[in-house]
C-alpha cells in the first residue's frame, strides 16, 4: 500500500530476531514483493555470524538494506540480548556490523537510542556510534529518547521519555561524514523539513500507520520526483487486486492480514469512522475475503 502512495521513501520491516529466522519459516517471516523496494529488512539479535547467515538469505531475496535494531526496549529484549539491551555492548554490534560488512553487498545500518536506563550521557552515545563507524556501518538512525528497559512498556517508552532532537544534532556535528538520520515524534513535513537542515534523514514510524496519506507528496518534496498523484479510494481498489492474488494463492493469508494495515488510509474523511468500524467487525470473520473490504468501500462512493 505505501509503495502506492510514495516510489522512493525507504519502507522498514517489523523486527524479526535471527532465532526466528533460523529456527522457524524461513519463507513467512522474510516473504515481500519485489514491487516494495526499496525495502530495508530489520534484524534483531547479538550473534555475528547468525547476522550473516540471515543477511545473506535476505540479499538473495532482494532486501535493499540490512538493519540492526538497537532501540526497541522490553522485558523480552533483556533476556534476549537484542534490542536496546545491546546498547550496553557497542563492540559486540560493532562485531556484528562488521561481520555482515565483510560478507555482503548490501549497505548495513543500525537504528538506535540516545540512552538507556541511566546510561544516557552524550559520552556514551558518542562511544556507541563511534564504535560502530569504526566498523563500517553505512547509515545510523538515532530516535532521540532515550529508552527504559525495565519500568516502562515499549508504548510508553515511545511517549514518557523526553525528546531530545539537539542530541541527534550534534551527533551529526562530531561525525560529520556519517549518513545520518533521526527518529521519534516526527508528524508533519514541516516538522520533517526542520530535521533535515541539521541530518540527513527522517524515520517517520507511528505517523505512517496512522496517517498513510501524509506521504503523498514526499516524492516531490523529498527526492524531486513526480509523485503517483493517485487518491485514497484509487490505492484502496488497487488494494483490493492485491488481496484477491495474495489469498487465491495463499491459504495462510487472511483478509485482516492485509486490510489491517489500511485502516487509517482515510484518516480524516468523511465516513472513515464507519469504513474502520465496518472492517474492524467483519474483516476477521472466517468467510472474510475481497468482497467483505469492497463493501466496506461503498461508505466512500
Amino acid at each position: 500500500m505505501m509503495r502506492l502512495i510514495t516510489k522512493h521513501t525507504m519502507l522498514y520491516t517489523e523486527m524479526v530476531t535471527l532465532n526466528a529466522i533460523l529456527h522457524g519459516n524461513k519463507e513467512f517471516l522474510l516473504k515481500y514483493n519485489p514491487q516494495e523496494n526499496p525495502v530495508t529488512l530489520q534484524l534483531g539479535g547479538c550473534v555475528p555470524k547468525d547476522f550473516i547467515s540471515c543477511g545473506k538469505l535476505a540479499e538473495e531475496l532482494g532486501y535493499n538494506e540490512i538493519n540492526i535494531n538497537v532501540g526497541c526496549p522490553s522485558e523480552r529484549v533483556k533476556k534476549g540480548n537484542f534490542g536496546l539491551s545491546l546498547m550496553a555492548e557497542p563492540e559486540l554490534v560493532a562485531d556484528c556490523v562488521k561481520a555482515m560488512k565483510d560478507n555482503l553487498n548490501i549497505p548495513i545500518s543500525v537504528k538506535c537510542r540516545i540512552g538507556y536506563d541511566h546510561n544516557d550521557s552524550y559520552e556514551e552515545l558518542y562511544n556507541f556510534v563511534d564504535k560502530q563507524v569504526q566498523a563500517g556501518v553505512d547509515y545510523l538512525c538515532i530516535h532521540a529518547r532515550k529508552g527504559w528497559l525495565s519500568g516502562l512498556s515499549p508504548k510508553e517508552n515511545r511517549t514518557i521519555p523526553e525528546l531530545k532532537y539537539d542530541i541527534v544534532y550534534s551527533i551529526k556535528k562530531d561525525f560529520p561524514n556519517l549518513e545520518l538520520g533521526i527518529n521519534g515524534g516526527i508528524t508533519t513535513i514541516e516538522e520533517t523539513q526542520q530535521h533535515l537542515k541539521c541530518v540527513d534523514s527522517v524515520m517517520i514510524g507511528r505517523e505512517a500507520y496512522h496517517n498513510p496519506m501524509l506521504f503523498k507528496d514526499f516524492d516531490n518534496i523529498f527526492y524531486n520526483q513526480p509523485t503517483t498523484g493517485i487518491s485514497a479510494l484509487e490505492i484502496a481498489y488497487k488494494m483490493a487486486e492485491y488481496i484477491k492474488v495474495q489469498m487465491d494463492n495463499d491459504p495462510y493469508i487472511k483478509l485482516n492480514n492485509i486490510t489491517k494495515h489500511t485502516l487509517n488510509l482515510f484518516n480524516g474523511l468523511p465516513n472513515a469512522k464507519v469504513y474502520r468500524r465496518y472492517l474492524s467487525e467483519n474483516a476477521t470473520k472466517k468467510e472474510a475475503n475481497v468482497d467483505t473490504f469492497l463493501t466496506a468501500l461503498e461508505v466512500f462512493e
